[in-house]
């Protein structure tokens, strides 16, 4: 029987929607549980969260650094981290325990750069350490199996992709009441965009994992629709892959009337692929006989790879919680086949920091081009 992991958490203090999030998330599977955690720059608040969590007064911590050292010292220790701050501190909280030879798991985005990102991928192959990165909706079982079939050629080569992720929460000028919104909208916390790194990177990334398609360039406008606002609310990008397909991308965070409208199209030449977040038990294509076919998790017609992932049977709903609690129980198994030396690369099922690299690549490229007159701009190419 596979031993039960430990973690730790930085970040997620009273009034995290995110950090509450992936404790629930974890806990789905009873793979690990929590132990540790610093999680507020504010010691009396990460004491009360860490006494509801029940963890031992000894190991909350009054800042990441103390704890990455405290918990690499202890026979005990943490088997990996959760970062759940603001992005601007991704970067030296995931540093700081790489370099203590711990695991991580962290939200997106990665950093907020592509150097820095680029920094972590390369310090946690010389740790052989595993990073996690939480594009929540690449863990949907129906968006797995959107994979498998485009994989396997069901709707031939893909010519065009149209992503959106509309919001409408950051409509209004004043959302100093919302604590989530108020670093979203601030540069210091949260780097040089807001919607388009926020959202855009998860249309983004649900097309890279579905497709497997790189971008090779964009045009961007990055839009500031609310007056005063310091950071971009409003985004729409024109992009091409290397297959020489094109694709249009919008994420706006004041479309009033969305919640988490996350919706992906994608065109190939034998038939197409529609999947929306909203909607995420189920899966439309159509194929060039011209019907129409909706499919269902929780059936046979699931392919194996991905409905495998499946935790309760057809028409009990599944949603957001289980597409991270999937991820994280592919990163947990991962972590315990490196402890048993039975680790292979076709493990890493889950999003990386090469995910990480290829969004913040994307939304520095969007950034030069929109800040240029909305120019084509060429990305880099990556090497992983």
């Amino acid at each position: 029987m596979k031993r039960r992991l430990t973690y730790g958490m930085v970040g997620g203090g009273p009034g995290s929607f995110i950090g509450d999030a992936h404790r629930r998330s974890i806990a789905l599977d009873g793979k690990a549980e929590i132990v540790a955690g610093s999680f507020s720059r504010t010691y009396e608040k990460s004491l009360e969260t860490g006494r509801d969590l029940r963890i031992a007064e000894d190991r909350i911590y009054s800042d990441y650094k103390t704890m990455a050292e405290a918990e690499a010292a202890r026979e005990d220790g943490i088997d990996f981290v959760v970062i759940v701050t603001p992005n601007s501190s991704h970067y030296e909280i995931g540093r700081t325990f790489l370099e203590h030879g711990i695991h991580v798991a962290c939200d997106k985005p990665v950093t907020t750069t592509s150097a820095e990102a680029i920094e972590l991928h390369e310090l946690a192959k010389e740790k052989g350490l595993l990073f996690l990165v939480t594009y929540v909706y690449s863990g949907h079982v129906t968006a797995m199996h959107a994979r498998e079939m485009i994989e396997a050629g069901e709707i031939g080569e893909i010519r065009v992709v149209q992503g959106e992720y509309p919001q409408g929460w950051l409509a209004d000028a004043d959302v100093s009441d919302n604590k989530q919104a108020s670093w979203r909208i601030d540069p210091e916390l949260s780097g040089r965009t807001n919607a388009l790194g926020d959202i855009g990177t998860h249309i983004e990334n649900s097309v890279y994992r579905m497709t497997g398609l790189h971008i090779t360039e964009v045009l961007a406008r990055m839009e500031k629709k609310v007056e005063g606002r310091a950071l971009d609310d409003n985004s729409t990008v024109l992009v091409t892959y290397d297959n020489g397909a094109s694709g249009t991308y919008w994420a706006s965070q004041v479309a009033r009337g969305h919640d988490n409208g996350l919706r992906i199209r994608i065109y190939g030449e034998k038939g197409s692929i529609f999947w929306f977040q909203e909607e995420p038990e189920k899966l439309r294509y159509t194929l060039s006989d011209g019907y129409v076919r909706e499919i269902h998790r929780g059936h046979d017609c699931i392919d194996p790879a991905a409905s495998c992932y499946g935790r309760l049977p057809s028409g009990h709903t599944e949603g957001w919680f289980e597409a991270m609690g999937n991820l994280y129980v592919d990163f947990i198994d991962a972590i315990i086949a490196k402890e048993e030396g039975t680790f292979s690369a076709d493990m890493l099922k889950f999003p990386t920091t090469l995910d990480g690299i290829y969004g913040l690549t994307f939304v520095e490229a969007c950034l030069e081009s929109s800040e240029n007159g909305n120019k084509w701009v060429k990305l880099p190419t990556i090497q992983e």
